[in-house]
């Protein structure tokens, strides 16, 4: 990708809505031979020829569910890390179970590696203007043909639990469920704040917060 803020949407639908042929050139342009695939259910691990597996994940993703609905909500880069974050929704069906549907959200995250790698910072006898940044330089000194490219070198997708959950339960059962039990434990941690108020006390006036002494070497002075 030369740009992968504005690529990475039509990737993702290559990847999970297109045909068996192009998804499969897709995997192979866009992820490194060695990148790692990780999901709650599945991983790959990232070794030379790790490519194939994400392959064939996404493969028998297609064949449980040839028709995908997928929304890309937002993507964020972290430039400096240079990590992608994408919030996707989708509505997953599998074809042989009747009613099927699974309407999830995810985050997944995507780290890049670059091609050619940044080249080392301008020599002094690059010249420089005062008035512009090292990457302003870089960019004025470098050439149309060397352009980079990224490529993935590991997608992570990450689920709440409740929506994880979805997978597992028609309607909703197993995530409502879930739902319900997490306002109970908030229910539970505003007990517990009220109940023990004096620890908080104890950490506000005599440890002073979030520092080295524990509560025992306070009272010992």
């Amino acid at each position: 990708m030369e740009d992968p803020v504005a690529e990475i949407s039509r990737v993702i639908r290559l990847l999970t809505q297109s045909q068996p042929s192009i998804q499969r050139a897709t995997v192979e342009k866009y992820f490194t031979p060695s990148a790692s695939f990780t999901h709650p259910l599945c991983r790959t691990g990232s070794y030379e020829g790790s490519r194939w597996l994400i392959w064939c994940i996404y493969r028998w993703y297609k064949i449980m569910s040839p028709r995908i609905e997928i929304s890309i909500d937002g993507v964020a880069y972290d430039e400096k890390n240079r990590t992608l974050y994408v919030d996707i929704h989708q509505v997953f069906r599998i074809w042989v179970i009747p009613f099927y549907s699974a309407p999830v959200s995810l985050t997944t995250v995507l780290k890049l590696i670059r091609d050619p790698p940044l080249p080392p910072q301008p020599s002094y006898s690059t010249p420089i203007n005062p008035n512009e940044s090292w990457h302003e330089t870089l960019n004025r000194t470098t050439t149309s043909s060397e352009k980079p490219l990224y490529y993935i070198q590991s997608q992570n997708d990450l689920y709440q639990v409740n929506e994880l959950l979805k997978f597992f339960s028609q309607f909703g059962v197993l995530s409502g469920l879930l739902v319900l039990w997490q306002f109970i434990a908030t229910a539970l941690c505003v007990v517990g704040a009220t109940v023990f108020w004096p620890v908080s006390w104890v950490e506000q006036n005599v440890v002073g917060g979030n520092k080295e002494r524990s509560i025992a070497e306070a009272a010992r002075g």
